[in-house]
């Protein structure tokens, strides 16, 4: 059985970008206004979730998102750099839960929750490659 016990509640993580052309809402899908997209701002929290937990976890194991309730409630124009910061909030089995928010250096743009699952690594890409053969 894999050791998780370097995961604790209240590890924290962050993750940063620059809001360029090609994270704006125009560019990936999401509108028509050119604003930092909320595709971007999901990825950028999820990025700071792993970044809570990823020195923690025993080698041969990840994480994978699997839940995310987030608010999008400012927007960010090009040039500014968002900051998303995570926090472990709860430990049940192999389910961990983040407090989850994102700032642009002027105010805070988003807050929500996110849960990811604890995988073996091995044990999910040989589920993954067995999904991928030729269905009969």
């Amino acid at each position: 059985m894999a050791d998780f016990s370097k995961l604790v509640v209240g590890l924290t993580g962050s993750a940063s970008a620059l809001v360029t052309e090609q994270r704006l809402a125009t560019q990936v899908g999401s509108g028509d206004v050119p604003v930092f997209a909320s595709p971007m701002l999901i990825a950028l929290m999820e990025g700071a979730a792993v970044d809570c937990i990823e020195a923690h976890l025993p080698e041969g194991h990840q994480s994978l998102g699997v839940h995310l309730d987030v608010t999008h409630s400012a927007p960010t124009p090009r040039g500014f750099t968002v900051t998303a910061t995570a926090t472990l909030t709860a430990i049940d089995g192999r389910k961990l839960t983040f407090d989850v928010s994102a700032h642009d250096g002027t105010e805070r743009i988003g807050t929500g929750r996110h849960t990811r699952i604890l995988v073996d690594t091995a044990r999910f890409m040989a589920k993954l490659a067995a999904k991928s053969l030729p269905r009969k």
